[in-house]
C-alpha cells in the first residue's frame, strides 16, 4: 500500500477533516498559500506553493475540501482559485452535456 492510499484510507475511517494533520504544509508559513495578487511578482510564491502540494498524501482531499467549500482564494490541492474555478466549470459543462438526451434518439422515437 502506498502513502497516498494510505492517507486516503485513515481520513476514510477518521471523518471529518483529519486529512488536516495529514497535510504538507501543516509546517508552512499559511501566507504562501495566499498570494496577494496574481502578478507576475507573486508567481514564484505560487510555484512554491504547488511545489509543496505535489509532495503532499492529502492534496486530493485538500482540493475536493476547497471545491466543496467553494473556497475563493488561495491555494488549495495544488491549484490557485482561477484553476480550481476552470475545473469545476469544465466538470459542470460535461455533466451537462452527458445529461442532455441524444438529439438523434429524441428523433427517431
Amino acid at each position: 500500500m502506498q502513502q497516498s492510499d494510505l492517507a486516503r484510507l485513515l481520513t476514510l475511517l477518521g471523518g471529518g477533516e483529519q486529512w488536516k494533520s495529514m497535510a504538507a504544509c501543516g509546517s508552512a508559513e499559511p501566507d504562501l498559500f495566499f498570494p496577494i495578487s496574481a502578478a507576475a511578482s507573486n508567481q514564484l510564491q505560487v510555484t512554491e506553493a504547488k511545489v509543496l502540494c505535489a509532495r503532499c498524501l492529502v492534496r486530493r482531499e485538500c482540493l475536493d475540501f476547497a471545491i466543496q467549500t467553494r473556497q475563493m482564494h488561495g491555494i488549495w490541492g495544488g491549484m490557485t482559485e482561477e484553476e480550481r474555478y476552470s475545473a469545476v466549470k469544465s466538470h459542470q459543462q460535461l455533466a451537462a452535456r452527458s445529461a442532455a438526451p441524444d438529439p438523434v434518439d429524441a428523433h427517431s422515437r
